[in-house]
């Protein structure tokens, strides 16, 4: 027994003896000390109730100062590594925290699985190096550094009301849209949005049209809400009134911006779908998402505008503008359904975090939000030309023409192209060679979809889309 205890001892202090500390490593000589410990008693042997070196003879072996080490000594005491003993020294405690390193993960995730960057072509994206960081950051600071009282009391479930009164001014400006900022409800996206239209004021009851082709998830949104989805076929000036039954509770329309074909309603189109709400009743959810990059003249007026906010709620996003990352949009509501979706919000809780609200609306009070816009807008434009004249080649396979607005070209197949390959067959090609596309075809669930292709632009400099579009006619020429 004695001569193990011996061995035990002398193969601590051996080890103890032998370990090095890098002088020119970021951690401190203490903190080096305090992890070979911790790694030596939990991975070699059974050192309980061993006595350690006294602090200055470890000291001098290992060439550190005396307080390097009974720092290190108390450090682990703390944390019930070690123990002491008056008068005694320092040992090994019987029982450690951790008998052992914990065991990998299996269920960790694998390095390839972990996100990648936008790969080119990709649409709806921003372009994430031209966001103005700076500026952002200097905003969220001044709200939180020393935070306005308000924000700290029980937040509004409708959201932080000065971002509120800053998206009001910039629809009445941007998008002609005359609302105040008690009917701007601050949401976490689309989806939150549609849940608290279809839930907290139709209570789920009743059908409602969607276009088709349209936004996919769509179909999903108002079926969870108990809404009956009824797709209907766009044409060439969107979706017409004259066409849809009279007992729907809803139509869910792209009227400046069709999604995902980009096309706008002309104006007897929009006014013959007022007409067929007010006749009806039913509500239209105008989902304009981005307007604003609009390159030819100025953005077209809000539906919600011609309407005066009394059948039309409409949706924006901060997604799109700004960030994929700023998880913020808004809802305004006509007056008559304020009362409601105040009390559906209050039963289900906001899910828009409150931290980035203040800032977004000192960014958008300060005029800087409109600076950004405004040279987004002349990029965006200039990228979504160097894309198309980068795919002139393929004019004779896709409708290349340009598009007034938006971040992401919808381009038809021409007949020769339809017959010989499908816009899904396309997307595989296009995948195979790096670069992401989305089929129009995709986007419908009606028969005989539409056949075309998605590319997006804005998130990408033009080196790199002039190469997606070399790519891309790589993949499809062959096979046509």
């Amino acid at each position: 027994m004695a001569n193990n205890t011996k061995n035990t001892q002398s193969n601590l202090d051996g080890a103890l003896f032998a370990l090095s500390l890098d002088r020119g490593a970021e951690a401190s000589l203490q903190a080096q000390l305090c992890t070979a410990l911790r790694d030596l008693l939990l991975s070699q042997g059974d050192f309980a109730g061993t006595r350690l070196p006294a602090s200055r003879k470890l000291a001098q072996e290992l060439s550190v100062s005396r307080m390097t080490v009974t720092a290190a000594y108390e450090q682990l005491q703390s944390e019930g590594y070690l123990l002491t003993r008056m008068g005694g020294g320092t040992y090994v405690a019987q029982d450690l925290p951790h008998l052992a390193p914990p065991a990998p993960r299996a269920d960790r995730m694998p390095s390839q699985d972990r996100r990648q960057p936008w790969l080119p072509l990709s649409h709806g994206v921003a372009d994430q190096n031209l966001f103005p960081h700076g500026q952002w950051a200097r905003h969220l600071e001044r709200a939180w550094r020393s935070p306005d009282a308000a924000l700290l009391a029980r937040p509004d479930p409708f959201g932080w009301y000065p971002l509120r009164a800053a998206i009001a001014e910039h629809l009445r400006l941007w998008r002609g849209l005359d609302c105040g900022p008690e009917q701007i409800l601050i949401t976490s996206g689309a989806r939150e949005a549609f849940e608290i239209v279809f839930r907290g004021l139709l209570g789920g009851m009743g059908r409602s049209v969607m276009e088709d082709p349209g936004w996919s998830p769509m179909a999903g949104v108002l079926a969870a809400s108990g809404s009956e989805v009824l797709p209907h076929r766009v044409d060439a000036a969107g979706l017409d009134a004259c066409a849809l039954p009279l007992d729907l509770s809803a139509a869910i329309v792209t009227p400046s911006r069709h999604y995902p074909t980009g096309r706008a309603m002309p104006l007897p189109r929009r006014i013959a779908l007022l007409d067929w709400a007010r006749s009806t009743g039913a509500l239209i959810i105008e989902d304009d998402y981005d307007s604003e990059f609009r390159y030819q003249g100025q953005p077209l007026p809000a539906l919600a505008g011609l309407d005066g906010l009394t059948q039309v709620l409409y949706l924006g996003s901060f997604s799109k503008l700004l960030s994929h990352t700023l998880r913020l949009g808004y809802l305004v509501l006509p007056v008559a359904h304020i009362a409601a979706a105040r009390a559906y919000v209050n039963a289900v809780g906001p899910r828009a975090s409150l931290i980035p609200q203040p800032a977004l609306a000192g960014f958008m009070a300060s005029g800087e939000f409109a600076i950004h816009l405004r040279r987004m807008r002349r990029v965006y434009g200039k990228r979504q030309k160097v894309l198309l004249d980068a795919l002139m080649e393929l004019d004779d396979l896709l409708e290349l023409a340009p598009d007034p607005s938006g971040m992401h070209l919808c381009l038809p197949l021409r007949r020769k192209a339809a017959h010989a390959l499908s816009d899904q067959e396309m997307v595989a090609r296009a995948k195979a060679h790096g670069v992401v596309s989305k089929a129009l075809s995709s986007y419908a669930v009606l028969p005989d979809p539409p056949q075309g292709l998605i590319l997006g632009y804005a998130g990408f400099d033009e080196p790199l889309l002039r190469q997606a579009a070399k790519e891309l006619i790589a993949a499809l020429r062959p096979r046509l």
